[in-house]
């Protein structure tokens, strides 16, 4: 259902779960153990998730989900449950997440796009939340995640409407912040990775603790920031990454005279 690829400072992970990347038991249990693979890497910077079919995913196992309409509500319950700590661990992991949508992703593949830091998806590719068509709710946290991102407005219009939008009009409501020609994806996508692969790890985890703070009332994110920015100058990585820059900066401002 995997493949798991180690670059120099980034991870990149790939479903295989042929046809659709349907998310069942199994899906989430291997899942789990790809993360504990991740979390014995060192220096790892960026997560990049991809999918090696022409769709993301599908969402749900159609075939569990009858399954369960034969049981006791408490099977769902429990099915939801592990959905939503799987992604709780996604979007705790201390490095940065890319998500790279290719085609459709639909109910819970949706949501576990959601809980990746940045999202790139093709044009193209078909994007939604069609749970209530069936009775049901997005219930692996995107009522909660699309509304934290986009708002009551753009989370009623996909989940009480049932709207189906491609990649492109996704972008300008904020459900994923690029999107780009299809046939350019892979390609924008890899460089995106390299791109934050070269960036501080240490700062780069401080961020997303100050602007996960922006959702917890119980936080100061402005105190978060000076005290984290305190530790911060002080590393041996800074100090290298700021000398470096100011005499890069000297040596092209003395060339220009």
């Amino acid at each position: 259902m995997f493949k798991l690829e180690k670059n120099d400072r980034s991870v990149v992970l790939t479903l295989t779960g042929a046809p659709v990347n349907a998310l069942s038991d199994g899906f989430v249990a291997q899942f789990h153990r790809v993360l504990d693979e991740i979390d014995r890497l060192d220096d790892v910077v960026v997560v990049h998730l991809r999918s090696g079919l022409s769709v993301f995913s599908a969402g749900a196992d159609l075939k569990e989900v009858e399954v369960r309409l034969s049981q006791p509500p408490e099977r769902m319950v429990a099915y939801n449950r592990s959905l939503h700590r799987l992604f709780d661990r996604i979007e705790s992991l201390p490095c940065v997440t890319l998500c790279e949508i290719n085609g459709a992703a639909f109910g819970g593949g949706l949501e576990l796009a959601l809980s990746c830091d940045l999202r790139i998806a093709a044009e193209s590719a078909t994007i939604g939340l069609p749970e209530a068509r069936l009775g049901l709710i997005p219930g692996a946290g995107g009522t909660q995640r699309l509304t934290r991102l986009c708002g009551p407005g753009v989370a009623s219009r996909l989940i009480l409407g049932c709207e189906v939008v491609k990649g492109a009009t996704a972008c300008s409501l904020g459900v994923v912040q690029y999107a780009v020609p299809d046939q350019e994806l892979a390609a924008r996508a890899n460089k995106l990775r390299e791109q934050i692969s070269a960036l501080a790890l240490p700062a780069l985890r401080v961020s997303k603790s100050c602007i996960a703070a922006f959702t917890r009332p119980d936080l100061d994110g402005f105190e978060m920031e000076i005290e984290s920015q305190a530790g911060l100058i002080v590393s041996d990585d800074a100090r290298t990454r700021v000398t470096a820059f100011v005499a890069e900066r000297r040596a092209r401002s003395g060339s220009k005279k």
